[in-house]
């Protein structure tokens, strides 16, 4: 399966600054995905690749990606607004329904612009924090998806454990023994995360 070669670079104007990205665009789009990673920003997400791996696994039935590398990484407010420079774009040339994926610090931000914008459908939170999560139940009833590692070494997984106990629903939290960057259950989290998307995009 091609990874990270099927993706272009693509440059948005967020506020009057550049964001780098990485786009693959779906021949004929049904849905989109938005992907940003932690507090050190860049591309390809946890697990050695997750969003690179899913972007193009997806891109065949419909699913257009765009991973987001925020201009100044580890800061909330500025990184969600890139997401949602992000999201605007892809409401101009997708249609259907968006997903917003995080990792870590990226799984507060896209809590936050989920809350922010009406055009996000479904959120992933992946090995999330918990500080800027605080509106969370406002994502309701739009789904949320949240994975964290019991063997988690940066952030424990009581974060995603309240977040989830804060989330409305449908929420669904999953816990398998991994680390922080995912790479023990990599074939668990492109199983599990691939079918929920799959579900929630595209009703498959």
């Amino acid at each position: 399966m091609a990874t990270m070669t099927a993706f272009r670079p693509r440059t948005l104007r967020v506020d009057g600054a550049d964001v780098a990205c990485l786009h693959l665009a779906a021949a004929a789009p049904r849905a989109s995905v938005l992907w940003v990673f932690g507090s050190g920003g860049g591309f390809h997400g946890p697990a050695g690749g997750l969003y690179d791996r899913l972007g193009a696994a997806l891109a065949p039935d419909g699913v257009t990606s765009l991973q987001v590398a925020y201009r100044r990484p580890g800061e909330l407010g500025p990184c969600v607004a890139d997401v949602l420079g992000g999201v605007a774009a892809l409401v101009q040339e997708v249609p259907g329904p968006l997903a917003l994926v995080g990792h870590s610090f990226g799984g507060a931000v896209v809590i936050r612009a989920a809350v922010a914008s009406p055009w996000v459908t479904a959120v992933a939170a992946l090995s999330s924090q918990a500080y800027g999560t605080e509106r969370v139940g406002a994502i309701a009833p739009r789904p949320i998806f949240l994975l964290h590692g019991t063997d988690d070494e940066v952030l424990p997984a009581a974060c995603s454990q309240d977040i989830h106990s804060r989330a409305g629903e449908p929420k669904l939290l999953l816990q398998p023994r991994c680390r922080h960057g995912l790479d023990e259950c990599r074939d668990e989290l492109d199983r599990e995360l691939g079918a929920w998307l799959r579900g929630e995009l595209l009703g498959a």
